[in-house]
């Protein structure tokens, strides 16, 4: 099969070698938080990886660290994968191995390869060396195996407090892999699990626990992002030091970096805590959550996070860059809607019906989506930017004694202006060409300029949201996050709107005509629109 990325390549070959029959792999997530826009190249490349080889994809949940896990993240988690249209096969914690990895840590003290050791983590940092000197062994490094075992058993039942005493891998205090100079693996934390309640007061170790459930699962590939590159002795060590039959094989990847979004789950969390943002599923959040609440597209982001593609070195993603899929994916598949701003309002003089209904098309792109109904009538309000008393030159859009084209109705020609008393407009006074309406032109009258516009007695007034990035990395890049945070991210303001905006259903997606890309929100019980990106494109495709 052809090799898109290195690790295919891998695979390839180890398919090819008969090292292994097929692809299991895993995504692993801790649930300690949401899912944000860097899991999801790790979702796509562990769930399309399996696919493409007619292999299977695990949902795996790190669940070692109880202070920090809720059941909360773990449905949001699934929610969110299955957002993006993934399937996995099985679904495992980490906690329904407990026994199996304190099993094999009793093994590993009876085979001389681990020990209780009774320094502070303190003295386990200042005792484990620097990148060019060794590390000075514990103390504790000879005990017996039968004080071991009593020591850790006691560990288990809960004799001793957090940090008093650790488990010990016996490695290499010497190894120039300070990963490998006896890293703990199992350490005292009396703490509530969200699965397990109070049975257990020790916990493995992330490095420790990984490898064996990887392993339990039948896992052939555990692909992680790269700072776990250094953990891969480690990761290997475990395998066979403990004798698990089955051996999974590491393969690390650059993770994704985005300017101007946060990507700490840490950092995230502390938004949420600090009332910075209104939750995880603020819009302007990275997380999964916040860009589906967003309107942002699963498919736009797939198909982003397939673009990129799998690199072995960090690197970072101009957000610009993002959002040319969500944009591309909308603008063919949007719905079509009419919204203005700054509305001028406009009588239509000569026209002498109680009003008409037009034909408006739902999106070009997809004609077969076919056509909605729209009013129009002698008043109408159109865009406050679409008028000018002092228009630039090559302007194309309605100035007085000038024409342009209602979008899907008439051309109308601007014959008169009146103010208010501040010298602000107060309507405009207009003719329209009754031969030209569109599709049924023969006016012979050509307008470079067309314009949106809505039925004043019809049209509804509207919120309309925008929204900024949360962190302003043109002016500050490489500054820690609360230097680089927009604390003026969302801009409130009100439109007049089609009535068809206020009765369609919520979480639809439209293209506002030369606006941008919205979204129907219900906001505290009020119909709103919601940014999902600007119309203008600044990625450069060059």
């Amino acid at each position: 099969m052809e090799a898109k990325n290195f690790i295919e390549e891998i695979i390839n070959e180890e398919l090819e070698k008969g090292v292994v029959d097929g692809v299991h792999t895993r995504f692993p997530p801790e649930p300690n938080g949401y899912l944000h826009i860097g899991h999801a190249k790790s979702l796509c490349l562990n769930f399309g990886t399996a696919k493409k080889y007619d292999g299977v994809c695990n949902l795996f949940f790190d669940d070692t660290n109880p202070s920090k896990e809720k059941t909360e993240f773990v449905d949001a988690i699934k929610k969110d994968i299955e957002w993006l249209g993934f399937k996995w096969y099985e679904m495992h914690y980490a906690s329904d191995f407990f026994d199996t990895i304190y099993e094999l840590a009793v093994k590993l003290i009876k085979d001389g390869k681990a020990y209780v050791c009774d320094l502070t983590p303190e003295e386990i940092r200042q005792t484990r060396g620097t990148l060019t000197e060794p590390g000075t062994e514990s103390p504790y490094r000879n005990r017996t195996v039968e004080e071991n075992l009593k020591l850790f058993t006691e560990m288990k039942d809960g004799k001793y407090q957090d940090g008093e005493k650790v488990l010990r891998a016996k490695i290499d205090m010497a190894s120039p892999n300070i990963n490998m100079r006896d890293p703990v693996i199992y350490r005292v934390l009396h703490a509530t699990h969200h699965r397990t309640g109070d049975k257990w007061c020790i916990y493995p170790m992330y490095d420790y626990a990984h490898p064996i459930c990887d392993s339990m699962q039948g896992v052939t590939h555990s692909i992680c992002t790269l700072e776990f590159e250094d953990h891969r002795p480690l990761y290997n060590w475990t395998i066979e030091n403990t004798g698990v039959s089955h051996k999974p094989r590491q393969i690390e990847f650059a993770r994704l970096n985005i300017t101007n979004m946060v990507m700490s789950k840490r950092y995230l969390k502390k938004l949420v805590e600090d009332g910075a943002v209104e939750g995880w599923d603020d819009p302007r959040m990275p997380t999964l959550t916040g860009l589906r609440n967003r309107g942002v597209p699963a498919e736009a982001l797939k198909a982003f996070c397939e673009e990129i593609g799998v690199a072995k070195a960090n690197s970072e993603i101009e957000i610009s860059y993002f959002e040319h899929f969500i944009r591309d994916y909308l603008n063919f598949n949007a719905e079509r809607a009419m919204v203005v701003e700054n509305p001028i309002k406009v009588v239509i003089t000569n026209y002498d019906k109680d009003g008409e209904v037009l034909d408006f098309d739902i999106n070009p792109n997809k004609p077969e989506d076919g056509k909605r109904k729209i009013n129009f009538s002698k008043e109408i309000y159109i865009d406050g930017e679409d008028f000018s008393l002092d228009p630039p030159p090559k302007y194309f859009r309605l100035k007085k004694e000038g024409y342009v084209r209602l979008k899907n109705a008439y051309i109308i020609k601007c014959d008169d202006v009146i103010l208010n008393e501040d010298g602000s407009i107060k309507e405009l006074l207009c003719t329209y060409v009754p031969e030209s309406k569109s599709g049924e032109d023969t006016s012979g009258i050509k307008c470079k300029g067309v314009i949106q516009w809505v039925n004043a007695n019809t049209c509804k007034d509207m919120e309309v949201r925008r929204y900024e990035y949360l962190l302003k990395d043109q002016e500050y890049a490489g500054q820690d996050f609360s230097e680089r945070m927009n604390y003026n991210s969302v801009h409130v303001s009100n439109a007049k709107v089609e009535e068809y905006l206020t009765t369609c259903a919520d979480n639809l997606s439209f293209q506002l005509l030369r606006k941008g890309y919205f979204k129907t929100s219900d906001k505290n019980g009020k119909r709103i629109l919601s940014e999902i990106v600007t119309m203008k494109d600044s990625y450069n495709k060059k």
